[in-house]
């Protein structure tokens, strides 16, 4: 598309989008009173206006049944992680029988490594890249030093070549062939949370089983955000949280995919509980564990349900929409905002976008590198009520949500941006 730099051609492009009113099933936030125009979607989804009915017929059926609400209210408890099953195998590119909402993400990272990495004396490194979010730092950290592995020689973290940001997929592809023989696991975010780079899953996971390497994505910044084919792609497992994109609240459920390669495997290692063990034998309360088939034998503990009422809300949504049209808008909303920022005069004086141009190997986020007075710029958006979202050293990242930003937000946001800049020079 050919953009234009007017309010004009941004209200032209709300006027015909054909998901406009899915902003309407949002609350939208303030700050001092004023309307916010709103850009972290990537950290905190915002809350759809069905999720407190939701909630209310989950008290509610507490309320009035008691334990018997796990049998008999609207949506029985004792069932309720497979009631956003058919949303999250559409949101990933799955089957049903390959995903499960269950407990946080790095509970359900440690869970699906403890089964996927089993390192040898030979083959026990894991490969990931650099940067990657501080969590599954620590994640891979203790894992390798679980199996008495210094982190040091079993952790392979891979840098963007010299004066670059992004990390080459063949890069990638050379390092996982050049250390083939001492690999165990491949485990890279798909849509790195600092870059915004999505990666290409499908090379990856390829390159990682010629190698003889299990493989698996952190989803956090991808699921709900860009469309995604796990099973088609033979990926081993995935994990993610919900509160970012999927708009479930703070610290919602999150979940877990597993391929159905590996459904039927009952002596495949893993950490077990209560919910994952055969549900037609679950209350016998008998010793010996058998698995549920799929990603549901790897729940520990009974479902969250009013965790995951709020998340039904917002999958609801989901499937309503319709992945591949959400993506369609996003391409368009995060395209329109780097055509303005490029369109800044001197805009190479005061900061850089580092997420890649190219629409395939990115999601919704921009991440602008500011080259001078980042934080000054950032706190003076803030005081302008633009919700943007600021890391360490010198970014500050930019996500325009398909749900419920409009590109008109899209262009007040670098109007205010732009004289932002100016002042602060």
């Amino acid at each position: 598309m050919n953009f234009e730099n007017s309010i004009s051609f941004a209200k032209r492009l709300d006027r015909t989008d054909p998901l406009k009113s899915f902003r309407q099933k949002f609350h939208l936030p303030k700050l001092k009173g004023k309307p916010a125009l709103y850009f972290t979607g990537n950290s905190l989804g915002l809350q759809p206006k069905a999720t407190k009915s939701y909630l209310n017929q989950e008290l509610s059926d507490w309320a009035n049944l008691g334990v018997e609400g796990h049998f008999h209210a609207k949506r029985p408890w004792l069932y309720y992680h497979k009631f956003s099953k058919k949303a999250l195998a559409d949101l990933v590119g799955a089957k049903p029988i390959e995903v499960v909402a269950m407990n946080q993400l790095t509970v359900n990272l440690h869970l699906l490594m403890m089964s996927f990495y089993q390192p040898t004396q030979s083959r026990y490194k894991i490969l990931t890249e650099a940067g990657a979010f501080p969590s599954d730092q620590y994640a891979f950290e203790s894992q390798l030093k679980l199996h008495d592995i210094h982190p040091e020689d079993g952790l392979l973290e891979l840098k963007p070549r010299k004066g670059e940001v992004i990390l080459r997929t063949e890069d990638i592809i050379k390092a996982i062939e050049a250390n083939r023989d001492q690999l165990a696991l491949v485990i890279i975010g798909a849509v790195q949370y600092y870059s915004g780079q999505f990666f290409d899953i499908k090379s990856i996971t390829e390159a990682s089983h010629r190698a003889g390497a299990h493989v698996g994505f952190d989803l956090a910044h991808a699921i709900g955000n860009v469309p995604l084919s796990l099973h088609k792609h033979e990926v081993d497992f995935a994990v993610w949280c919900s509160y970012k994109y999927l708009n479930s609240g703070p610290g919602g459920v999150a979940g877990a995919f597993v391929h159905e390669k590996h459904a039927n495997k009952p002596d495949l290692k893993r950490l077990t509980g209560w919910w994952g063990h055969n549900e037609k034998e679950r209350f016998k309360m008998k010793k010996g564990f058998i698995p549920m088939p799929g990603v549901d034998g790897w729940q520990l503990s009974n479902f969250p349900v009013l965790s995951g009422a709020a998340h039904l809300a917002s999958l609801q949504l989901f499937q309503e929409a319709g992945i591949k049209n959400l993506r369609k808008k996003s391409v368009l909303l995060t395209g329109f905002l780097e055509y303005l920022l490029t369109s800044i005069e001197k805009y190479n004086d005061y900061f850089a976008i580092i997420t890649n141009s190219n629409a395939d190997e990115r999601g919704c986020q921009l991440s602008i590198l500011m080259k001078k007075n980042g934080k000054k710029v950032f706190m003076s958006l803030t005081r302008a009520a633009v919700i943007a979202d600021w890391r360490e050293p010198d970014v500050i990242r930019i996500a325009p949500v398909p749900l419920y930003n409009t590109f008109e937000d899209v262009f007040r946001f670098v109007e205010i941006f732009r004289d932002t800049l100016i002042r602060t020079q």
